[in-house]
């Protein structure tokens, strides 16, 4: 409790057993934003997701993409990537692997991120050999 009352924090278990009927699937949410300006991140970006499509390969990663700036009118070089592991250890582990952080070109912080609800559909058409996601 706060100096005025006010909740601001409870142990995660509280929120576990407060939505223990939910999916309560355990991701690690990647926040990564450049170091020194936008031409290290663009010297990296090759390499960077070469990387990326990797993890996607080896089934860790379960989205990632740029952050645009409020106004959605410009990128200032941050990113978001979202990956499926034992750990906030282990989520580490993997953040460091990637070029761009290797390089110093970005710096990351891992959050855990517990999904609950939402839902994705994926349409495929057979005859046009063409797919949808939503």
């Amino acid at each position: 409790m706060t100096e005025d009352n006010r909740l601001t924090s409870v142990p995660a278990q509280t929120v576990r057993d407060a939505s223990s009927q939910m999916l309560q699937k355990q991701f690690y949410a990647i926040f990564t934003t450049p170091t020194d300006g936008l031409e290290p991140v663009f010297a990296n970006m090759d390499a960077h997701l070469e990387f990326q499509v990797g993890l996607e390969k080896q089934g860790i990663m379960f989205a990632a993409g740029p952050l645009w700036s409020d106004d959605e009118q410009s990128w200032q070089g941050e990113g978001m990537v979202i990956v499926r592991a034992a750990s906030a250890a282990a989520a580490r582990a993997i953040a460091e692997q990637d070029p761009m952080h290797k390089a110093g070109a970005r710096r990351f912080r891992i959050r855990p991120w517990m999904v609950n609800e939402g839902s994705m559909t994926v349409r495929i058409n057979f005859s046009s050999q063409t797919f949808d996601v939503n």
